[in-house]
């Protein structure tokens, strides 16, 4: 029988575990910057990886919430491509482009009430109605744009992933402030607590006394109304919106919240690692396009990258 930890290992572990993500990008940084330092390792490539780092950032927000309370969302990346319709389909209609950012926003917010009541009422798992909804948002996002992406005129939301001069997008500072507001609230708020507790063991937490259902369908609420924001983020980056954008990826939110040190098995993550662990999916992909390899070879990469989070995550539960 293994003898128990003393403090001092349980918190070296612990502070191992925090630190990985850091790690982790640390090393695929300097590989990338070893190998093409003169293309990689410039401000302008650091702006582009932060700007494609926003998309997947803000999702993977929401998905860190999902994934810490024990269940998962297949439907992100179909969210994001029919807030972008519903985003491009308000500003060509006349209205405000704060109410179609809003209208983007909204309707992913609607998704998640119909995802968690159907979890939370049915008792169906969220792997089944997940991949339903995404099958059914993203049909939703063709039939409203006739399958054709829809441009329309220019308004301020066009700015929001712009890159400027020495100064970074927008969307990027609204990825880092959402950031810092979802990790005070999964600390300090008792529905943070309350989040935390259910992914731990849901039966324990519903004899505590939390309302497990309400919690459940709050959490799907966010989560997607989330990804509609990085709908309105991704309408910015296309200037349009477009029904077939951000096929798959839902597997990149995914991996970035469980590279950062979120496990699948729930009660577990942070949105600091969760935002790391984005930021590392980007370097990869900006890292091979520099290298001038074709595309096939980074979606193997980042298909290793996926099965290599997995993996970390269950070497971790073990370990626990």
């Amino acid at each position: 029988m293994n003898a128990a930890l003393s403090p001092g290992h349980v918190q070296l572990r612990r502070w191992l575990v925090r630190a990985g993500p850091i790690f982790a990008l640390v090393v695929v940084y300097v590989l990338f910057a070893s190998l093409r330092f003169d293309r990689f390792v410039t401000w302008i490539n650091t702006e582009i990886m932060l700007q494609q780092t926003a998309v997947i950032g803000v999702g993977a927000i929401g998905m860190t919430l999902v994934i810490i309370s024990g269940g998962i969302d297949l439907s992100p990346g179909s969210v994001i491509a029919v807030a972008s319709v519903v985003v491009a389909l308000l500003l060509q209609h006349g209205c405000s482009p704060l109410v179609a950012a809003l209208g983007g926003v909204g309707v992913g917010a609607f998704a998640g009430l119909c995802t968690g009541l159907l979890i939370t009422r049915l008792q169906l798992m969220p792997f089944i109605v997940t991949l339903g909804t995404m099958g059914i948002l993203r049909g939703a996002a063709k039939g409203l744009s006739n399958e054709q992406p829809i441009y329309p005129d220019e308004t301020w939301l066009n700015s929001l992933m712009k890159l400027q001069h020495h100064n970074l997008p927008a969307g990027v500072w609204l990825m880092v402030a959402l950031g810092a507001g979802i990790a005070w609230m999964l600390r300090y708020t008792k529905f943070g607590r309350h989040i935390f507790a259910i992914g731990s063991n849901e039966q324990t937490a519903r004899l505590c006394g939390i309302h497990v259902g309400n919690t459940k369908v709050l959490v799907y609420m966010l989560a997607t109304a989330f990804a509609g924001l990085a709908g309105v983020l991704q309408f910015s980056y296309l200037t349009c919106g477009d029904p077939t954008t951000a096929v798959g990826l839902e597997l990149n939110i995914i991996a970035a919240v469980v590279i950062g040190g979120a496990s699948l098995a729930g009660g577990s993550g942070t949105v600091t690692g969760t935002l790391i662990g984005g930021m590392i999916m980007t370097v990869v992909n900006n890292g091979c396009a520099k290298m001038d390899m074709p595309n096939w070879v980074q979606e193997i990469v980042t298909g290793f990258i996926i099965v290599a989070a997995v993996t970390l995550d269950r070497l971790r539960r073990k370990a626990r």
